[in-house]
């Protein structure tokens, strides 16, 4: 199961994505939102969270135990507070209608089949109306994954041994059709801002700016 591959990662983790790779990204949310309640799903060591210290109430999950347990250090180590809590994201622990806003960076992949769009219509029900989140995904279409299935599994190297994580690969029409059906308005689809061509399809991340309109 990821969840086990992912408390064997968590310490290596730590160390090789001490900082998010969508800082600029989230920097242009924060800005954009300003203040409020802010959920991050699928936090890991909660990198992503620095761009909302100041004017936000931070929660975050993730169904790893060992990658909150470095998400408590890197709050500790960059001095914010946030609420963590162990779950899975297809069963988030907060009443409807809870957040202001939300952001889910390299999560959704990694579930399978029907979870995905499980997992879409519960981030949808803990936002408030109006609420937008932000969403990232790897993308099928990227180069060195052009001769490979939908499904693969991406190896970590871990003191001798190799760790496979399950990754499943969306397009951009893909992603659009199920947060569309969870019910979303999506505001802006594009790649990630280090993606340098003109043509977004072959981005190695697709990122999602979606609308809870009701």
């Amino acid at each position: 199961m990821n969840k086990n591959i992912f408390n064997q990662i968590a310490p290596g983790w730590y160390n090789f994505r001490h900082w998010s790779i969508f800082r600029s990204e989230l920097e242009a949310l924060a800005q954009r939102w300003q203040k409020g309640k802010l959920l991050n799903i699928g936090c890991a060591h909660g990198p992503d969270f620095l761009p909302f210290r100041q004017g936000f109430d931070l929660y975050g999950v993730d169904f790893s135990a060992e990658m909150l347990k470095f998400a408590g250090k890197y709050s500790q180590k960059f001095g914010f507070a946030v609420n963590l809590a162990l779950a899975d994201v297809c069963y988030l622990p907060y009443p409807d209608e809870t957040f202001d806003w939300a952001i889910s960076v390299a999560t959704y992949h990694h579930i399978r089949g029907e979870g995905q769009q499980v997992a879409l219509k519960e981030l949808k029900r803990v936002l408030k109306p109006g609420g937008e989140a932000f969403i990232t995904v790897w993308n099928r279409w990227q180069p060195r994954f052009w001769f490979k299935p939908r499904e693969v599994a991406v190896p970590w190297r871990k003191r001798g041994k190799t760790l496979y994580r399950y990754y499943y690969l969306f397009s951009y029409p893909e992603l659009e059709k199920l947060v569309k059906k969870a019910g979303f308005k999506v505001l802006k689809s594009f790649p990630e801002n280090s993606y340098r061509f003109p043509i977004k399809l072959f981005s190695r991340n697709i990122c999602f700016l979606v609308r809870k309109e009701d």
